[in-house]
This record gives C-alpha cells, sequence and structure tokens, in this order.
C-alpha cells in the first residue's frame, strides 16, 4: 500500500480511538500533515510528518510504514518515529500561557504568542 486517508491512518496506529473523532480532529484543524492542515481525505505516504493535538499534548510523527485496519500496539508503534516533545515542556508552556483573571480577552497579539507556544 502506498498512500491511505488521514483519518484511517491516525486510528490504525492508534492515535485516536476512532474514525469519528479523527475526521473531527482533521476537520477542526488539530492535525498537520508536512506543516499543511488536511482533510481527513488527504492522502498520507511514508516519509510524511504528522502533527496532531491529542487532547492538550502536541504529537509529533514520521510515517515509516502504512497501514489501513487497526492493529496491536506494539503492530502500531512500528509504523511511526515518535518526534514528540516531553510531556515536562508541554506542561511548562502551557503554563506560560496562562492568563490571569479578570485580565479581559486576549488581544490579536496576545493570541498569536500562545498560539507560538502551543506549537512549540
Amino acid at each position: 500500500m502506498e498512500s491511505t486517508r488521514a483519518d484511517k491512518w491516525l486510528v490504525a496506529v492508534r492515535i485516536y480511538k476512532n474514525r469519528t473523532v479523527a475526521s473531527e480532529a482533521c476537520s477542526g484543524g488539530k492535525v498537520r500533515v508536512n506543516g499543511a492542515s488536511v482533510k481527513p481525505a488527504s492522502q498520507v505516504r511514508v516519509g510524511d510528518r504528522v502533527e496532531a493535538r491529542v487532547g492538550k499534548r502536541e504529537r509529533v510523527f514520521e510515517i515509516v510504514k502504512v497501514i489501513e485496519k487497526r492493529v496491536g500496539a506494539p503492530a502500531a508503534a512500528e509504523c511511526y518515529v515518535d518526534h514528540s516533545p516531553p510531556v515536562e515542556r508541554i506542561e511548562k508552556q502551557l503554563a506560560q500561557a496562562t492568563r490571569e483573571p479578570g485580565a479581559g480577552r486576549p488581544t490579536k497579539r496576545d493570541r498569536r504568542a500562545i498560539d507560538r507556544l502551543r506549537r512549540g
């Protein structure tokens, strides 16, 4: 198999629980392939870099093997290389991105700074 749908691959390697959640994440802009937001039907291939937001954590993967069917966790781990940042660093960045209660709505500049912190 040369390529498959982004949402199918995300479910097959156990990043998201089911295809509905994976499709919603793709449609919501929480999944990026090679730096660009993707639709659920976008094709992914070996060598692509997938960035997925799972909960509050940003996960980064490099595709090593393309599969469509959900497999066991050990087999799924062989299909990608995980380049995700350590969890401690993420929690530290999110703590810096919080605002004081009563500080009002963030400005456009503040929102961009927060987005940069969240992306790394």
